[in-house]
């Protein structure tokens, strides 16, 4: 069964713009296999600030493949219903930051896979957060 991950965009913001809608089967490297592997869907609920690894590459059950196509799905639900536009969460690889989500906010990326490549989550500030996440890849 094939993993598909759909966008739609629309904005009043921009004159003529007509609004965005993607869609694209998570594939392996190259071809038109469909991606073989998950972390499975998790959540992670963090009540502090300082970097923690959401996932730690090196320790992942079945080993994926290095540099190939994984696809990370990150969203901040914020704590217990609550949406709280005001509590970031930046996100990184290796501890090098990509970007800050707050509650609402979510984030599809690819990823490389390899081991020192982790992705952390660094709160902003001590207030309690949950992170909901799932990690797609081709399996080494």
């Amino acid at each position: 069964m094939a993993t598909t991950a759909t966008i739609n965009i629309s904005s009043d913001i921009a004159p003529g713009f007509g609004g965005i809608t993607e869609s694209m089967t998570l594939t392996q490297a190259g071809n038109l296999v469909d991606i073989d592997s998950t972390t499975g869907f998790a959540i992670r609920k963090l009540s502090a600030t300082g970097a923690v690894d959401l996932v730690t590459m090196a320790n992942e059950l079945v080993e994926p493949k290095d540099s190939v196509a994984a696809k990370i799905f990150i969203r901040n639900i914020g704590n217990k219903g609550v949406i709280d536009k005001s509590v970031g969460v930046t996100i990184g690889v290796n501890a090098e930051p990509i970007g800050l989500l707050y509650g609402g906010d979510w984030m599809m990326m690819p990823l490389t896979c390899i081991d020192a490549d982790d992705i952390t989550v660094n709160p902003a500030t001590d207030d309690t957060v949950v992170i909901e996440y799932v990690m797609f890849y081709e399996e080494a």
